[in-house]
């Protein structure tokens, strides 16, 4: 049985594309153990119903997808994982970076792997959950505990309808998504518009070249191949463009009045900046206009 930590947008689709009967959601502390009912709207095909049962005490999955927050993470793992026994695979889906590393050293003797997904999903109403954009997800390891159980963890997940990749080397995969959210979610959380709209408006024009050759010069601190400003945007404005109706994450998280993943996008690119002697002003800027809407 699979458990699924975090039943939001990530963690409803997991829900959804797995088998019935072989998944289940974490419960907080104290939570009413009422089955978790939605309408899911796949890629393709039609609206379906959905119900997802709750962990019971004493139940012991043999895999844990942690699909919080990245600033709830940690908090989340540390409630849970004491009643789990250390051999279970911890599958990190969090955004940006930071949050996976400190997970890892924090429970280095549990497998640790993450995930970087180009799967969308969106909740329009509280009990419905859009498969948004079909994509790929790739697992890797995190730790050594973790490459042990990498291609049993992908053969658990390759059972739903979804894409699995085994990725050997998952930080450079995290840095690539990083690269994206990063020319991407602050723009259109500033801006307040769908992905596409940003790639016209003066003040992504003003700020992405730059933006770009900063993160250049983090990737090649990050000991990441090197990419120069003109391909970054290329790669950054590709994606704005495929996904051009898209809402970002940051920017559901302004409209609903919840804290963003600011920290751990342009945000931790402003503190490895800080820790290799690499001005970062942009991402900087970006993160304080970011939090000011918050």
């Amino acid at each position: 049985m699979i458990a699924i930590l975090g039943a939001g947008s990530m963690g409803r689709l997991w829900a959804a594309a797995l088998p019935a009967g072989q998944v289940a959601f974490v419960p907080r502390p104290g939570q009413i153990l009422e089955p978790v009912r939605y309408h899911f709207c796949p890629f393709e095909g039609q609206t379906r119903r959905v119900t997802v049962p709750w962990l019971q005490p004493g139940q012991s999955p043999d895999l844990l997808l942690v699909t919080t927050k990245a600033g709830d993470t940690l908090a989340a793992l540390s409630n849970l994982l004491p009643r789990l026994p250390a051999s279970t695979p911890v599958v990190l889906f969090q955004n940006g970076l930071g949050c996976q590393q400190q997970v890892a050293d924090t429970w280095p003797n549990r497998p640790i792997l993450a995930a970087s997904t180009t799967e969308g999903a969106n909740r329009p109403e509280a009990n419905v959950t859009v498969h948004a954009g079909q994509g790929e997800t790739w697992v890797g390891a995190l730790n050594h505990p973790g490459e042990a159980q990498l291609i049993p963890v992908v053969q658990s997940l390759a059972h739903s309808y979804l894409t699995l990749h085994a990725e050997p080397d998952i930080l450079s995969r995290l840095w690539q998504k990083l690269v994206i959210n990063a020319g991407i979610n602050a723009f259109t959380a500033i801006l307040n518009c769908p992905n596409g709209d940003i790639l016209q408006h003066p003040f992504y024009q003003q700020w992405i070249d730059p933006l770009c050759r900063e993160i250049s010069r983090l990737l090649k601190a990050a000991g990441q191949p090197e990419q120069p400003t003109d391909q970054l945007r290329a790669r950054i404005e590709m994606v704005a463009h495929n996904t051009a109706t898209n809402t970002s994450s940051m920017r559901a998280d302004v409209l609903a009045g919840r804290s963003t993943e600011i920290d751990v996008i342009n945000g931790y690119l402003v503190r490895f900046g800080q820790q290799h002697g690499i001005a970062a002003p942009v991402n900087q800027m970006l993160t304080e206009r970011v939090k000011q809407l918050h």
